[in-house]
C-alpha cells in the first residue's frame, strides 16, 4: 500500500504529465519525449510542499526559456484531486506546489489499518542483502568500537528488512592467523605462571585480566594435566578451550545488546575447505597475482591502490587480505546481491584493494558497500575515560550495558552518522531528563500510554478513524504532528537504502518533540466529544509510529516511566 505522501506525489506527477501532453496536443509546447522530471520537497518551507524541475528539462526541446515553459504548464495543470491549494513559478522555472491541509488526514486511517506494519515498504523488492558487522577477534571482550558497530549494523539490518530487503546478519569469526597464535602464547604463559613458573609475558600478547580468568576456569576444570603435555598440543588445547569460551561470551553480550545473528562464519573454514587456495588460483589465472621475493602479490594498483598487496607471505602463510578475498567471493557465491560491511576507521585503507579484488573476480564492486565508522570517546563526570586495549584496561560493552542500559547505549551509538566521531556522555545517557534523547522519546510513548489508561479507566474507547471528524485537528501543533507521521515511511526507506540509521534516530527525537509540544498545548480528553475522538486517533497513531521507530532502533517502548 502506498503511503499518503506517495499518493499525493503520484497525483501531482500525473497532473503535471497530463498538462504537458495537453499542451503538446494544443500546439503550445513542442517536444519529442517527456523527460524524467522530479517532484521533491524544497529545502525552504516558503517554497511550497513540492517543486518540479520539468520546465528546465523541457526547455531545450521546446526551444523556449524555462520560465515560459513553466507558465504554459502552469496554465494546464488541473489541481482537482491532487490536494493542491495553489501553484507558483519560481527561480529559473521551478513550479512550486502548496498543498491544502486536507491531504494529511489520510495518513491517520492508514496508520490505524497498518498498525505495526506502517512504515514497511517494497523498496528493496526482496533483494538479498548481507550485513556483516562487529566480527571482533574472539580473543577478548567487546570494546566501544565493537559496540558502535553492533548498534549500527543491527539497526541497518532492521531498516533494510522493513524496506523490503531479504536481510542476513553475519559475524565473521577471525579464528586463524597471528592473533590466534599470540592468543595461544598468552594463554600458555598465564597457565604456567599460575603454577609458579617465572616466565615473561609476550610483548604482543593479550594483557587483559580476562585471559587470567579464562586460564583459572580451565585449571578448575582440568587441573595441572597440561604441565607435562607437548607444548604444541598444549597450546592447541588452550586455544580451542578459550575460543569457545570467548565466542560464547561475545554471543551472550551481543544478545544482551539485542543483537541476534543469522550466520556465524568461521575464517578457518576457508582454509580447511580449500576455498582460499582456490580463489588465489583463480586470480592467478586471471593475471592478477605475481611472485616477488618469494611472496605472492595481488595487483591492487590496477584498481587505484597505492601499492600492490601481499596475499601469501614468503613463508607460505596466507595474509588476512587473502582470507578477505576468499570470504567475499563466498558471499557473492551464496547469492547476496548487496554486501554491506561495517568497519572501523583504521580499516579505511583496505577499501580500494578489497573492491579491486571483487572486481578482479568478475563481480560488480558497487554491490559491496563498506561503511566506515569513526572512533568513540567515552565521557564521565566531564572527563574522557582513557582506554587501552593492549594493556587490557578499557570499558567493555558489557560494562556499558550495566552502567547506562541497553536502550541508551544503542541509541547513542546510532544518533550520529557513522562517519562522525562520537562523544558518548555516560552521565547524560543515564539521566532521567528531557536532555537525554532516549528518555525524551520513550517518555512520549509512556505519556501516550497514560492518556489511553485514563480513557480506559473512564470506560471510554477510541472510535475508528473513519468515523471521526479529523478535520477538527486544525491547530498548528496538530498539523505539524500529523505531517511528521506522514514522513515515517519515507524516512525508513531512505535510511535503509542510504545505510543511515542516524536519520531514524533523529526522526524519532523530532517526532517525540512534536508530540510533547502538542500534549503541553492541548487537552486530549475533553468535554468536546468530537474533538476528543479526533485527538485520540492522533495520539494512538503517534503511539504506533513512536513504538515502530523505537523497535527499529532496537529500543523498548515503555508503558510508564
Amino acid at each position: 500500500m502506498k503511503s499518503a505522501l506517495e499518493n499525493v506525489k503520484s497525483q501531482i506527477i500525473m497532473a503535471v504529465s497530463r498538462a504537458a501532453e495537453k499542451a503538446k496536443t494544443d500546439g503550445k509546447l513542442n517536444y519529442e519525449f517527456l523527460p524524467d522530471f522530479v517532484l521533491e520537497a524544497p529545502r525552504e518551507k516558503e517554497h511550497g510542499d513540492f517543486a518540479t524541475n520539468i520546465a528546465m528539462l523541457l526547455a531545450r526541446q521546446a526551444g523556449m526559456p524555462p520560465r515560459k515553459v513553466a507558465e504554459i504548464l502552469d496554465s494546464y495543470i488541473i489541481n482537482e484531486g491532487a490536494w493542491v491549494a495553489r501553484k507558483e513559478i519560481a527561480g529559473p522555472g521551478f513550479i512550486n506546489f502548496y498543498l491544502d491541509n486536507g491531504w494529511v488526514y489520510e495518513v491517520l486511517p492508514q496508520i490505524e489499518v497498518q498498525g505495526d506494519k506502517y512504515g514497511n515498504s517494497e523498496t528493496g523488492l526482496g533483494k538479498k542483502v548481507q550485513v556483516e558487522f562487529v566480527s571482533a577477534n574472539p580473543t577478548g571482550l567487546l570494546h566501544m568500537g565493537n559496540a558502535r558497530g553492533a548498534a549500527l549494523g543491527d539497526t541497518m539490518a532492521n531498516l533494510l528488512r522493513s524496506a523490503g530487503f531479504a536481510v542476513t546478519r553475519e559475524f565473521y569469526i577471525n579464528d586463524t592467523g597471528n592473533q590466534i597464535d599470540n592468543f595461544g602464547k598468552s594463554l600458555e604463559v598465564r597457565y604456567l605462571q599460575q603454577y609458579g613458573q617465572d616466565i615473561p609475558f609476550p610483548e604482543d600478547g593479550y594483557h587483559g585480566q580476562d585471559i587470567i580468568d579464562t586460564i583459572k576456569g580451565l585449571i578448575e576444570r582440568d587441573g595441572d594435566k597440561y604441565l607435562t603435555m607437548e607444548p604444541g598440543l598444549r597450546k592447541k588445547n588452550f586455544i580451542e578451550y578459550a575460543l569457545e569460551e570467548k565466542l560464547q561470551a561475545i554471543k551472550n553480550t551481543l544478545q544482551d545488546f539485542g543483537v541476534e545473528y543469522d550466520v556465524w562464519f568461521n575464517e578457518r573454514s576457508l582454509h580447511e575447505t580449500g576455498a582460499l587456495e582456490a580463489v588465489l588460483d583463480e586470480l592467478r589465472g586471471r593475471g592478477y597475482i605475481y611472485e616477488h621475493e618469494g611472496a605472492l602479490w595481488f595487483k591492487t594498483t590496477e584498481f587505484g591502490d597505492e601499492k600492490d598487496e601481499v596475499v601469501v607471505r614468503s613463508n607460505g602463510t596466507p595474509t588476512y587480505f587473502a582470507a578477505d578475498i576468499a570470504y567475499h567471493k563466498n558471499k557473492f557465491d551464496r547469492g547476496f546481491e548487496w554486501v554491506v560491511n561495517i568497519w572501523g576507521a583504521d580499516h579505511h585503507g583496505h577499501i580500494k584493494r578489497l573492491k579491486g579484488a571483487v572486481k578482479a573476480l568478475g563481480y560488480d564492486p558497487d554491490n559491496l558497500n563498506i561503511v566506515i565508522m569513526q572512533l568513540v570517546r567515552l565521557f564521565k563526570g566531564g572527563e574522557i575515560i582513557r582506554m587501552s586495549k593492549r594493556s587490557g584496561e578499557f570499558v567493555t560493552l558489557e560494562d556499558l550495558i550495566s552502567e547506562v542500559g541497553r536502550d541508551a547505549a544503542r541509541y547513542f551509538f546510532v544518533m550520529r552518522s557513522a562517519d562522525s566521531h562520537l562523544d558518548f556522555d555516560m552521565d547524560l545517557a543515564k539521566s532521567k531528563s528531557t536532555d537525554n534523547p532516549v528518555y525524551y522519546i520513550q517518555y512520549a510513548h509512556a505519556r501516550i500510554c497514560s492518556i489511553l489508561r485514563q480513557l480506559n479507566e473512564k470506560g471510554g474507547a477510541i472510535p475508528p478513524a473513519g468515523e471521526c471528524a479529523l478535520t477538527l485537528l486544525a491547530e498548528p501543533a496538530e498539523l505539524e504532528l500529523i505531517r511528521k507521521l506522514v514522513d515515517f515511511p519515507v524516512e525508513v526507506s531512505e535510511a535503509a537504502v542510504n545505510l543511515e540509521p542516524h536519520r531514524l534516530a533523529r526522526y524519532a527525537h523530532e517526532l517525540a518533540g512534536l508530540f510533547h509540544v502538542f500534549y503541553n498545548s492541548h487537552r486530549v480528553i475533553t468535554d468536546d466529544v468530537e474533538l476528543q475522538n479526533a485527538r485520540l486517533v492522533l495520539v494512538k497513531c503517534t503511539q504506533t509510529v513512536v513504538r515502530r521507530a523505537l523497535h527499529l532502533l532496537g529500543l523498548t517502548a515503555p508503558d510508564s516511566m
